[in-house]
C-alpha cells in the first residue's frame, strides 16, 4: 500500500497540549488572559497594529467590515478567485461583493480590473493574499486614495508574508487572519484583526462580545465572536514557531521551484516575500483533473484551491466576465509544500509530477 504525502499537515505537538492543559487547570476558558496575551504577541507580526482575536477567520473579516461601517446599498470589490469566504463577509453586511479578475501571474486581483469596477457605490477593496503572496498593495492602496475607498486585507492564508518590507495585515484600513488548522499556524480554529486605527478596534472588541466593553452595558448591537483562551493558548505557542516553519516552506518550495518539469511553477511579484501557503502550480497542456487524480494514485496529496471561482456558486450565481479566473481555477494545483515534509518527500514529489508530465497525463 503507497503511503500517502499529505498535502497539508497541522503540527500539533507537547507544547500545545501543556498549553491547552495550563488553560484547562486555571478554571479561565472564556476569552481571557491568553487571548489578551496571544493578541499582544500577534501584533509584532503586523507592525505594531492592534489586534483582535475572534472565532474564526471569516468572523474577524465580517467584525471588520461592520467596524468600518459597511452597509447595504455599499459595493465591495473582491476578487472571485479566493474561498467564498471573502465574499460572504460582504454579504452578510448587506453590501454588495462586486467579482474582479486577477494577475494570471500571481493569482491576487489585478488593480486594472479593481480600477474599471469603481461605481459610485463603491465603498471598499477587499484583495486577498492568495496562498501565502502578497497582493498588489502599492497599486491598490494608492486606488483607495485616488477614489477615497476603505481597504481590508483577507491574509487569510498569508502570515507572515510581507511587501517590500511591510507585513500584509497593515497596509489598510484592517487585515484579517485565519488560524483554521490548516493554515500556516494555527490555534485549532480562530481568527485576528488588525488595525492602526483605535476606533475600528474599539468597536471590532464590542462587536465580538454582544457590544459590551462593559458587562451588561452594551453600546451596540453585537455577535459573539470571541476567541476562548484554550484556542490562544495553542495559538501563542505556534506563533513561536512560525518564523521557523515559514522559513522551511520556502526552503521547500525552493527546491520544488529548482526541480519541477512540465509545469508552470509559482511567480513570484518583485519585492514579495510568499509564504507558501501553498504551492500553486498550472497543469498546462495536460488535463488538470486527471493529473491530479493520477498523482493521488502514486501517493501525493494535492488539492484544487479553487474549483469554482465564488461569483459562480449558488449563493452567487453572478454573470461577471473573468477570463483569468476562468481559467485558473482549470488549471490550479496545490502540491505539498509543508514544514513537516522530509527531503525524500520533496524529491517524491518531484519524481511523480515529472514522470506525470513527461508521460502526458
Amino acid at each position: 500500500m503507497t503511503t500517502m504525502i499529505p498535502a497539508a499537515k497541522p503540527i500539533v505537538g507537547a507544547d500545545e497540549r501543556a498549553a491547552v492543559d495550563r488553560v484547562l487547570l486555571s478554571g479561565m476558558m472564556a476569552q481571557g488572559p491568553e487571548v489578551a496575551a496571544f493578541e499582544n504577541e500577534f501584533s509584532a507580526f503586523v507592525g505594531g497594529r492592534h489586534c483582535i482575536a475572534v472565532n474564526s477567520g471569516t468572523s474577524g473579516l465580517h467584525m471588520a467590515l461592520v467596524a468600518l461601517g459597511l452597509k447595504a446599498g455599499d459595493e465591495v470589490i473582491v476578487p472571485s478567485f479566493t474561498f467564498a469566504a471573502t465574499a460572504n463577509s460582504v454579504a452578510l453586511t448587506g453590501a454588495t461583493p462586486v467579482f474582479v479578475d486577477i494577475d494570471p501571474r500571481t493569482f491576487n486581483v489585478d488593480p486594472a480590473a479593481i480600477e474599471a469596477a469603481i461605481s459610485p457605490r463603491t465603498r471598499a477593496i477587499q484583495p486577498v493574499h492568495l496562498y501565502g503572496q502578497p497582493a498588489a498593495m502599492k497599486e491598490i492602496m494608492a486606488l483607495a486614495a485616488k477614489h477615497n475607498l476603505l481597504v481590508i486585507e483577507d491574509a487569510a492564508q498569508a502570515h507572515m508574508a510581507s511587501l517590500d518590507g511591510t507585513p500584509v495585515g497593515a497596509f489598510g484600513d484592517a487585515g484579517v487572519f485565519s488560524f483554521y488548522p490548516t493554515k500556516n499556524m494555527t490555534s485549532g480554529e480562530g481568527g485576528m484583526i488588525s488595525t492602526a486605527s483605535d476606533e475600528t478596534a474599539r468597536m471590532c472588541r464590542l462587536l465580538r462580545n454582544q457590544g459590551m466593553e462593559k458587562r451588561y452595558e452594551n453600546e451596540v448591537v453585537g455577535f459573539n465572536t470571541r476567541m476562548t483562551d484554550i484556542h490562544a493558548a495553542i495559538g501563542r505557542v505556534q506563533l513561536t514557531k512560525l518564523t521557523a516553519w515559514t522559513d522551511q516552506r520556502r526552503a521547500n518550495a525552493k527546491f520544488l521551484d529548482e526541480n519541477l518539469k512540465g509545469v508552470v511553477v509559482p511567480f513570484v511579484a518583485p519585492g514579495a516575500f510568499h509564504v507558501y501557503h501553498q504551492y500553486t502550480i498550472r497543469i498546462v497542456g495536460h488535463d488538470r483533473d486527471a493529473f491530479s487524480a493520477e498523482m493521488t494514485k502514486r501517493g501525493v496529496g494535492n488539492g484544487v484551491y479553487y474549483p469554482i471561482p465564488v461569483h459562480q456558486l449558488p449563493s452567487f450565481g453572478h454573470t461577471f466576465d473573468l477570463p483569468e479566473t476562468t481559467s485558473a481555477a482549470a488549471q490550479v494545483l496545490s502540491i505539498p509544500v509543508h514544514p513537516a515534509l522530509s527531503q525524500n518527500d520533496l524529491e517524491t514529489v518531484v519524481s511523480v509530477i515529472n514522470s506525470i508530465a513527461a508521460a502526458g497525463a
